[in-house]
């Protein structure tokens, strides 16, 4: 199969790899919609965590399920699913302790562009789905869908670490995608005014918005 890589650090290209193996708890998918991630280009011109060779990116995104595992319970070939940045090992003790996204070791539990090969092929490995993806309802199109798989959870998740209140007033520096979606989640927390910095003109709009 044809992926997008980081051939290693400073370098990228399109590579021939084998397609991945399908274990008793995993998935195959293909994916249907995919999203270029900062954290993409930090991998490529920094390294992820170490040296990196041959590693296809990407890390967020929809696919269809191509193949499931004897074990896998909730899923089956050709259902469309969210595929999340962080897809944990739940059977590990990182993980029943609280610590999922350091399953198997530091920062494990992100595994696509870190510790395996991404989203950016033409198929990709997901391990344990059944605790690992999501459904996705038939009105919602793969496009939209696909901010759900680490903008939304990440732009949230700072308004949560900041505690936004009801009536709160916060500023947000930066609004590319994921400063949207913490603008988003301060309104739904009930902030009474959002101040937002940045350059550019579509974002502002969409801020203001």
């Amino acid at each position: 199969m044809k992926g997008f890589a980081m051939r290693k650090i400073g370098q990228t290209g399109w590579i021939e790899k084998e397609r991945p193996q399908c274990g008793p708890l995993d998935a195959i998918c293909k994916p249907l919609a995919l999203a270029p991630c900062t954290s993409d280009i930090h991998t490529v011109w920094e390294g992820a965590v170490g040296e990196r060779t041959d590693m296809i990116l990407g890390h967020e995104g929809c696919a269809e399920i191509v193949e499931v595992g004897a074990l896998v319970k909730d899923f089956k070939p050709g259902d469309r699913v969210l595929v999340p940045a962080i897809t944990p090992d739940w059977n590990s003790v990182e993980a029943q302790a609280g610590f999922q996204m350091h399953s198997g070791g530091m920062l494990a539990g992100w595994k696509f562009s870190n510790f395996k090969d991404g989203l950016f092929g033409e198929f990709f490995h997901v391990n344990d789905p059944d605790g690992n993806v999501a459904h996705l309802p038939k009105n919602i199109s793969t496009a939209d869908a696909c901010m759900l798989s680490d903008m939304v959870p990440t732009g949230f998740h700072g308004a949560e670490l900041a505690d936004v209140q009801y009536g709160d007033e916060v500023l947000v520096i930066g609004i590319g995608p994921v400063g949207l979606m913490s603008v988003a989640a301060c309104a739904l927390r009930g902030a009474s005014r959002i101040m937002v910095v940045g350059t550019r003109p579509t974002c502002i709009e969409v801020a203001k918005s």
